[in-house]
């Protein structure tokens, strides 16, 4: 399967400066292409191929007004023209019900304030002795490394995001044979109920707490956020102020993603079965629970698992959003009806059963995925039950009656 390891760059004043060329040209061209093709549709005419677009290309490096694009690698040129092409892909996609709808592709901006660029093995960039990443009319850039790559990457993408911080995307494949020896053997199988008291809850009854990474830079992040109010806005000091707003986001960003990536892999290295609910998210982000959801990032650790229970041969299974996994007693399966939040535990009124909410939820998310996971690992106590008035046995009327258990 293929990867993408993201490693910190670090380059040097004139190679931001290339770097910076690069990004405008890149971002030129896309800008040309796209003119000419709304252009087409809006006088009638056939949509414009990627090979007509690619000549146009060539050609306009040959004039006054865009002879400057020779200055930097025309793969940069022609990857930009391949964005162009995934851009109307996904938004035909999306028109045909292939996938989420997406909007057509827009301009882009100078003022942006992420910039990338790709080199593809045409390019000829590669990686030197000393560990730097040479790149073609850039120059050698240094780079933090926090791992080997498993494989000779096929493709470098160069970021430069909000922050002001590079980044050097890599795609590399893997062996399927070296990831599966990587995960011990085992049978357990768990559940998982995401929540906002405890950031996820497993089957087995482990919880684990809510970091709340934006609440609790929240009073670093209005501070910042007030500074940049306060300045007059395209000034020199109007843009210090954003980076310095960017950077506390991305420390934020950052903290929640290592939290994500370490749970994730431990849950997949402890487990052969993975289930987890299919929350709507995007609905939850509507409520007044907008900021803990988004705190949270739950769709960012169900990606992980998803991608690492392939990666690493575990099972991984969603069941739908609207399985009554709070309503449904993990212990004799009877449906108890709604509960408002604030019940966090309650008792089965069929069986006695005193259940955690949490818990129970977890538990019957896996059930709901066909994983064989016993009630009694909800850490479940039956609750006190009081006996009957009538005494056991068979009435006139053929009704029996059992001791301990109401309703029967």
């Amino acid at each position: 399967m293929q990867l993408r390891y993201s490693f910190r760059v670090y380059p040097n004043g004139p190679q931001r400066s290339a770097l910076a060329r690069a990004f405008g040209c890149a971002r030129v061209v896309f800008n040309d292409a796209l003119r000419v093709r709304e252009s087409a549709r809006a006088a009638g005419l056939p949509f414009v191929t990627s090979g007509e677009l690619s000549k146009q290309l060539t050609a306009a490096k040959n004039t006054p007004e865009r002879m400057w694009l020779s200055e930097v690698s025309a793969v940069v040129l022609q990857q930009s023209l391949r964005d162009l092409d995934t851009a109307y892909r996904n938004f035909f996609d999306g028109l045909k019900g292939k996938r989420p709808t997406m909007g057509a592709p827009r301009f882009k901006s100078r003022k942006d304030t992420r910039q990338a660029i790709r080199f593809t093995a045409n390019a000829r960039w590669k990686i030197t002795p000393g560990g730097d990443l040479s790149l073609p009319k850039i120059g050698d850039v240094r780079v933090k490394w926090s791992r080997s790559p498993p494989s000779v990457p096929s493709t470098v993408t160069v970021v430069k995001d909000s922050a002001g911080r590079y980044f050097a995307s890599f795609i590399v494949e893997t062996g399927t044979a070296g990831d599966l020896t990587r995960m011990p053997d085992t049978d357990a199988v768990v559940g998982i109920d995401l929540g906002l008291s405890h950031f996820a809850i497993l089957s087995d009854g482990t919880k684990i707490d809510s970091p709340r990474f934006l609440r609790r830079a929240e009073k670093r992040l209005k501070k910042a956020q007030r500074d940049l109010s306060r300045k007059a806005r395209a000034s020199r000091n109007w843009e210090k102020a954003r980076v310095k707003v960017a950077r506390a986001h991305a420390t934020v960003a950052d903290a929640r993603r290592e939290f994500h990536h370490q749970l994730s892999t431990r849950i997949i290295r402890d487990n052969q079965a993975v289930a987890v609910e299919d929350l709507a998210v995007r609905g939850l982000a509507r409520t007044r629970m907008a900021k803990s959801v988004h705190d949270a990032g739950w769709s960012q650790l169900v990606t992980m698992l998803e991608y690492k229970a392939t990666r690493y041969g575990r099972t991984f299974l969603r069941i739908g959003r609207f399985e009554p996994t709070s309503q449904v007693c993990s212990a004799c399966g009877v449906k108890d009806g709604p509960k408002p939040l604030n019940v966090r535990t309650w008792m089965c009124a069929a069986c006695g059963t005193v259940l955690d909410r949490d818990v129970n939820a977890a538990v019957n998310t896996a059930k709901a995925a066909g994983l064989a996971v016993s009630a009694c690992r909800a850490q479940v106590r039956p609750g006190l039950v009081p006996a009957q008035r009538e005494e056991a046995g068979t009435h006139r009327d053929g009704r029996t009656t059992v001791v301990g258990i109401p309703g029967l």
